[in-house]
């Protein structure tokens, strides 16, 4: 078996992953990342050999999958929007010294991807996109078995590509990314925007509004179309750029997927005129709710396990 750590913006998980990609044990913590650092490599490496004593097993590698940007390369943290001080600290050379035995790290949503490419819904896929929908938009790109790098080794920031340039203003700075028209929180400020007054908005959030709108609430259903227009551009934008065997969708918007699938199929097949997009499986995610933690384990059997073959297993 090996450990597995999830870095998040709110929590940070581990556990133990067999071959078969099963989760064994698992615990997690709010990532506290005000308490700094060190803080958090101490609470990792307690739940670490806590998840290793529950499993019965000797922790014989680590994988981690971490909210980014993350150097895959040398395993440093970069400017990350949760825990800015964490800047140039490296789980991974740290974990090294504390356990000894190899470590391997890669951004959250291409470890998800990886997961699903070796043990989920894109097993025997050769070129698979994982997209995660939720807080934010990410994405993670598997082609040939291997994941897709940028120049330096970056991760590709799907979620930031433009959609509509009259949208609204995103986080990153720019106007009209994929994230700020589809993720989660856009739905909730799309109906904040249109709703008329009187419309209740205590305690809007997206799984809210998904709920309403599955008892066929006029106004939810309104946001969830609107949800699946722009989750479908951007979806027909991958299929268009990368034609690949499957998209998985995951993440906790795509807990309602039957509010958005129809809508998001239509869309694409609209869009995608000069490529078979008809070959393009679009599938959930079917690691579930431990899909981040699954995949960095899988992060570890890929790099140093199993490389280079992400059907074995």
């Amino acid at each position: 078996m090996i450990a597995a750590v999830d870095i998040g913006g709110t929590k940070i998980a581990v556990g133990m992953v067999d071959s078969k990609g099963h989760l064994v044990s698992r615990a997690e913590l709010p990532t506290a990342a005000d308490a700094g650092y060190s803080s958090a490599l101490d609470r990792i490496a307690t739940m670490l050999r806590d998840t290793a004593a529950q499993a019965g097993a000797e922790i014989t590698g680590i994988g981690i999958g971490s909210t980014g940007p993350v150097d895959p390369v040398t395993g440093e943290i970069g400017d990350v929007n949760f825990f800015p001080h964490w800047r140039g600290t490296n789980p991974v050379r740290d974990l090294e010294r504390i356990f000894h035995v190899s470590v391997a790290m890669e951004n959250d949503a291409d470890a998800a991807a990886l997961g699903e490419a070796g043990w989920g819904a894109g097993k025997s896929k050769s070129r698979l996109v994982y997209v995660t929908v939720g807080t934010g938009i990410g994405a993670g790109i598997i082609l040939d078995g291997e994941v897709y790098r940028g120049t330096a080794g970056a991760h590709p920031e799907i979620g930031h590509h433009l959609v509509d340039l009259s949208g609204p203003r995103c986080l990153c700075g720019f106007t009209g990314c994929w994230e700020s028209l589809a993720a989660g929180p856009a739905m909730v400020e799309w109906l904040n925007r249109n709703a008329p007054p009187e419309y209740p908005r205590t305690d809007l959030t997206a799984k809210k509004i998904c709920q309403l709108a599955q008892e066929g609430d006029a106004w939810a259903l309104r946001a969830t179309e609107h949800e699946s227009r722009y989750l479908g551009l951007g979806l027909a934008n991958l299929v268009t750029m990368f034609v690949p065997d499957i998209i998985v969708l995951g993440g906790s918007v795509m807990n309602s997927a039957a509010l958005f699938l129809d809508g998001i199929r239509a869309v694409i097949v609209s869009s995608c005129r000069f490529v078979p997009s008809e070959k393009t499986e679009l599938a959930l995610a079917s690691l579930g709710e431990h899909a981040n933690l699954i995949g960095a384990a899988r992060v570890w059997y890929h790099r140093f396990g199993s490389k280079g073959d992400l059907r074995a297993g």
